[in-house]
């Protein structure tokens, strides 16, 4: 199979859809790699170490696109490569369609076969390709939350830790999944108070045999969210509905109640946010405020450590590229129902329900497209 990987064009996003190590896994099995000039640099990966590993280097995303069957991201198309993709053409990344009308219409318009990373299960029905940059976005989110509250960035000027004397900073996280736990455990070795929120009794109670009375956890009510929002120093959210749209846990008024100064790193800003203030950002101008609460929704937080998130995503998705690339994409899609429901467009139709309901368009069950594939 001829496989391209183009230099990610999103503002600050340095990851790559593959290493060369990947990329010598799958030429060593007789498949042809295109990769962009310049498409790792920034991480340290250099043309000659693609073409080390086998790869061909192409000039431009033209000659990318134009030459591959298989496209392997990074970040959802913005409009100038979806505008490349073609019939009979698949593309494998991150897509997050849900909060992204004018990308949905596009990638059903372009008539390519799209796979979404973050829809993709396993047979726990985890997401494994989200996990690890779910990882690196909750440990990240202490890090820049801890950034923001300083006074120089528009904060409250409070130490997270807190020093002997004074009180800890606290930490209020919304969601108690992969993101949230990763940043409760950087939250924790910090020193601040923390406090996390669930609807799972058995998240809350894996957190709690975790990390003992080093934390509070709390059942997720509205009263409970807005009692805690309004206490808070820094607030996490990274709740998550599967390839569906977050839900607005923090209202547009609680934020005007918030403490001024206050920080909100919001990680499910990819599904639309979990606040109504909420906007999506860049690593170039992360954040604003809102009535003197700061927002830090950077839409690709992992991007700003571009070589550990490239290369802990390539350890989740080279398994999934090899089978689409020896099987091709139609048998891999049969044989693999965790493959198969991160499928979310095929033959200009809707084949997720998360999003055809975020937009109010039909789905269509990816088994009765498989066969035109």
């Amino acid at each position: 199979m001829r496989i391209g990987v183009p230099r990610e064009i999103k503002v600050h996003e340095y990851r790559v859809g593959l290493t060369p190590q990947s990329v010598a896994e799958l030429t060593a099995l007789g498949h042809e790699l295109w990769v962009q000039s310049l498409a790792g640099a920034a991480i340290g990966f250099s043309d000659a170490d693609y073409q080390a590993a086998g790869a061909r280097i192409a000039a431009d995303a033209a000659a990318v696109f134009a030459a591959a069957e298989l496209i392997v991201k990074v970040k959802e198309p913005l409009a100038e490569e979806r505008a490349r993709l073609r019939p009979g053409q698949t593309l494998f990344t991150y897509l997050h369609l849900a909060p992204d009308r004018p990308q949905t219409d596009d990638l059903l318009a372009s008539g390519a076969t799209c796979i979404a990373y973050e829809t993709v299960t396993d047979a726990q029905g985890r997401l494994p390709l989200l996990a690890p940059m779910s990882e690196v976005a909750g440990r990240m989110s202490i890090q820049a939350g801890a950034h923001c509250l300083e006074s120089a960035q528009g904060g409250r000027g409070v130490l997270l830790g807190g020093v002997p004397g004074v009180a800890p900073g606290k930490v209020v996280i919304l969601g108690g999944g992969v993101v949230g736990s990763h940043a409760l455990a950087m939250a924790v070795g910090l020193g601040a108070e923390v406090t996390v929120l669930d609807k799972s009794v058995d998240a809350l109670r894996r957190l709690d045999t975790q990390f003992g009375n080093r934390i509070a956890t709390l059942y997720s009510t509205r009263t409970a969210v807005t009692e805690e929002v309004l206490s808070a120093d820094l607030v996490i959210g990274g709740v998550l509905i599967p390839g569906a749209a977050a839900p607005k846990l923090i209202s547009a008024e609680m934020v005007a109640r918030m403490k001024s100064g206050a920080v909100l790193v919001d990680v499910a800003i990819d599904q639309g946010g979990c606040a109504e203030t909420s906007r999506p950002t860049t690593h170039a101008e992360p954040t604003y405020k809102v009535d003197g609460v700061v927002h830090y929704c950077v839409a690709n937080m992992p991007g700003g450590v571009a070589r550990t998130s490239t290369l802990a995503l390539n350890n989740a998705t080279l398994p999934f590229v090899i089978a689409l690339a020896e099987k091709g994409v139609r048998r891999a899609l049969e044989d693999d129902p965790h493959l198969r429901h991160g499928l979310n467009v095929a033959r200009g139709a809707l084949t997720y329900a998360g999003v055809a309901e975020a937009h109010g368009l039909a789905c269509r069950p990816a088994e009765e497209l498989l066969a035109l594939l």
